[in-house]
């Protein structure tokens, strides 16, 4: 007897979960919510090239010395500027076709992210750190300090984009949309987007645009289809 009960059980979890999956509706919901950004991240360095490995270095470091102390006269705290990479590779030359290649020089580079948090000033302190002796910008991006209430408003228009698709498809087939039986979060990504034009000047130097700092969400929700 425990053989046919244990097979009338299974039996019937298949069928209570084959009458599941026929008697629902899955749909899948994206959101997506904008704002002005208020802080910036830029990437910029110091090269210097020199005969010696040592000379090459010293410039370097005493170049990115100046740099630095000009970012923290223009306000930036010394926890919002952080060594990225920094490096030294000797420089070669050939000679001619028949002469092996040789070392005639060393190249030393160092990079800093830097976050700025006070948009208008952003141009001017571009143009101060290149004055300075940064020779290198490695790129500029534009976010949020907090980006939780903007994270909240794509999730809350990927559920309502979820709600919005799955009525219209309950509505198509004939039937009425049920209560819902599970909410998943696929996706939640944030990002800045690219500068969309140069033309908006944010200081008299170095003219930047800040455009929008975007976040996405994605949901995969699951209704019952209703008596």
């Amino acid at each position: 007897m425990r053989p046919l009960m244990f097979l009338a059980s299974v039996a019937l979890a298949l069928s209570t979960a084959l009458a599941h999956a026929q008697g629902s509706v899955t749909v899948t919901g994206t959101g997506e919510a904008s704002a002005a950004p208020d802080m910036a991240t830029i990437s910029l360095g110091v090269t210097t090239e020199a005969a010696e490995a040592a000379a090459a270095m010293a410039a370097n470091s005493e170049a990115m010395a100046r740099v630095i102390e000009r970012l923290a006269s223009a306000g930036i705290e010394d926890r919002d500027m952080q060594t990225s990479t920094l490096s030294l590779s000797p420089r070669w030359t050939q000679p001619g076709p028949e002469r092996e290649r040789e070392i005639t020089g060393f190249v030393a580079s160092n990079s800093l992210t830097v976050r700025v948090r006070d948009l208008p000033a952003l141009g001017g302190i571009l143009d101060a750190a290149l004055a300075d002796g940064a020779n290198t910008l490695g790129g500029l991006t534009f976010g949020l300090a907090d980006d939780a209430a903007l994270r909240e408003a794509a999730r809350r228009a990927a559920v309502a984009d979820a709600v919005e698709t799955a009525a219209v498809l309950a509505d198509a087939a004939g039937v009425t949309l049920g209560a819902v039986q599970e909410v998943t979060q696929v996706g939640d990504q944030g990002g800045p987007r690219p500068m969309a034009r140069m033309d908006m000047a944010m200081a008299e130097s170095v003219p930047v645009a800040a455009g929008e700092a975007t976040v996405t969400a994605e949901v995969r929700m699951i209704f019952a289809i209703g008596d």
